[in-house]
């Protein structure tokens, strides 16, 4: 009866396995398995969108692997693909982390690098036919970085649209998601991350560990007043962790995961059929070139 009900649900895997392969036309939705001969056709499944998850080389905490930035952006970007084909760029870490450059196995890249590597992927990415292009965070010090470098788009003229994903809460999961949620602060390597990596890859959390440094916010430039400076996040967390609890939740992992990875699927399925953003650009680069023009 137990090899029956084994060879059963090996069956429906299969299955499952099969008509995902099957609606894919049997193409990988990884950008470094697909064979040359065949990346034509993935363009052309994809609608031309290519997701880039960006991570960065860090400290997370005392407990999660200095790549997990790397690991959840990707996994929600493969999540994604598998419900609406997209192209997934190979691993990326090109990004801003001079705040972390004081902690060990942290890369930083200058800036003139990341700015160059960011710009010359999208233009080669382009050129090879992945003009729908989604940026996929995994790393809250590249915001900032990301948002100029999209608003950088309307300096000159492109042939290719950078977009950059934005989940929000997401009212299907977000009541569970509370109800799970222990943490007060909860930030870099905190409930959140330590729970997705927890979710993704048990054997990376390092769970003897969790306790080993404190991520209270330390505070220490309280009584700056109306200014902001680069050292802001030194000065609160200098263990380049922020979380007051950081036991993880299997779970609230999956929902976190799950969240996000709907939401890009449907940003996908959304710039494959609509060329608004391409027409707005093209729209607005021929009137910058004669302002007062009517």
């Amino acid at each position: 009866m137990k090899n029956t009900k084994n060879r059963f649900l090996a069956l429906v895997l299969a299955t499952a396995v099969f008509a995902q392969l099957n609606s894919q036309q049997g193409l990988p939705f990884k950008m470094e398995e697909l064979t040359s001969p065949k990346f034509p056709k993935a363009v052309s499944l994809s609608g031309g969108v290519c997701v880039l998850p960006l991570g960065i080389i860090e400290k997370h905490g005392p407990h999660l692997p200095i790549g997990t930035d790397l690991f959840e952006a990707r996994e929600i970007s493969f999540t994604a693909a598998k419900q609406e084909y997209a192209v997934v760029f190979p691993p990326y870490f090109v990004g801003q982390i001079f705040e972390a450059k004081h902690q060990p196995g942290t890369i930083a890249y200058s800036t003139e690098l990341m700015w160059k590597m960011l710009e010359e992927t999208c233009g080669e990415l382009s050129r090879n036919g992945l003009k729908k292009i989604i940026l996929v965070n995994g790393h809250g010090g590249n915001t900032s970085f990301l948002q100029y470098f999209c608003q950088a788009q309307l300096a000159s003229q492109h042939d290719y649209v950078v977009v950059l994903f934005r989940p929000e809460s997401d009212p299907a999961t977000e009541k569970e998601i509370k109800s799970l949620k222990k943490a007060t602060l909860d930030s870099h390597a905190g409930e959140e991350e330590t729970s997705m990596m927890y979710y993704l890859y048990p054997a990376l959390v390092d769970q003897e560990a969790l306790k080993n440094e404190s991520g209270l916010d330390q505070d220490r430039l309280s009584k700056l007043p109306f200014g902001y400076t680069g050292i802001w996040w030194y000065a609160k967390f200098p263990n380049h962790f922020a979380s007051d609890i950081n036991t993880p939740n299997k779970r609230l992992g999956e929902l976190l995961v799950n969240s996000d990875a709907g939401q890009l699927a449907q940003l996908i399925a959304f710039l494959k059929k609509d060329n608004t953003i391409q027409q707005l650009q093209e729209e607005f680069i021929k009137k910058t070139q004669n302002p007062i023009q009517k």
